[in-house]
C-alpha cells in the first residue's frame, strides 16, 4: 500500500511543508492568460500580434484574465503564507474553483464556434489533470492546513 506520509525532506527550515513543484506548474497553467499578457507587454511592437494570435476576440482575453487571479494571488502570497493563514487556507478552494472554471471554459469556446485544435484539447487535458491533482494531493493539502502553535 502506498504511504501518504510527508517526508522530512518536504519541510523547510521553519518547519512548514514546502510547496510541491507541480503547484507552481498549476499556477502557471491557471495564469496562462496573465503569462501571455506579460509576454505581449515585454515584446514591445509584437504584443498586439501575439495577443491576436491566441485571442482573436479581445473580449475573450479580458475574460481569460479572471480565472488567473487566484493563481496570481497565490503566487504573491506563497512566501508569506504563515502571516495570512486564513487567506492562504481559502486560496486552495479558490484555486479549485478557478480550475473548474478553466475546465468549463474550453468546451464553451468550442460551442461558440472556436475551432477544435490540438492546443485546445491539450489545455483541456491539462486542466483535468490539474484539477484532480489539486483535489487529491496530500502534500498540497498539508501546505494549506493551518499550523498548530
Amino acid at each position: 500500500m502506498k504511504s501518504t506520509e510527508i517526508h522530512p525532506a518536504d519541510y523547510d527550515a521553519q518547519g512548514r511543508v514546502r510547496l510541491p513543484f507541480l503547484f507552481w506548474c498549476v499556477l502557471l497553467l491557471q495564469a496562462r492568460t496573465w503569462v501571455l499578457f506579460v509576454m505581449a507587454a515585454a515584446s514591445r511592437g509584437q504584443g498586439d500580434t501575439l495577443l491576436t494570435l491566441f485571442y482573436p476576440d479581445h473580449d475573450s482575453f479580458w475574460l481569460g484574465l479572471l480565472p488567473g487571479v487566484p493563481a496570481v494571488v497565490a503566487f504573491l502570497c506563497s512566501g508569506r503564507r504563515h502571516l495570512i493563514p486564513r487567506l492562504w487556507q481559502a486560496l486552495r478552494w479558490l484555486l479549485i474553483v478557478a480550475q473548474i472554471a478553466l475546465l468549463c471554459w474550453q468546451p464553451v469556446l468550442w460551442l461558440y464556434g472556436e475551432p477544435l485544435t490540438g492546443l485546445g484539447i491539450g489545455l483541456l487535458v491539462a486542466d483535468i489533470v490539474a484539477l484532480m491533482w489539486l483535489l487529491t494531493n496530500p502534500r498540497l493539502r498539508a501546505c494549506f492546513t493551518p499550523e498548530k502553535d
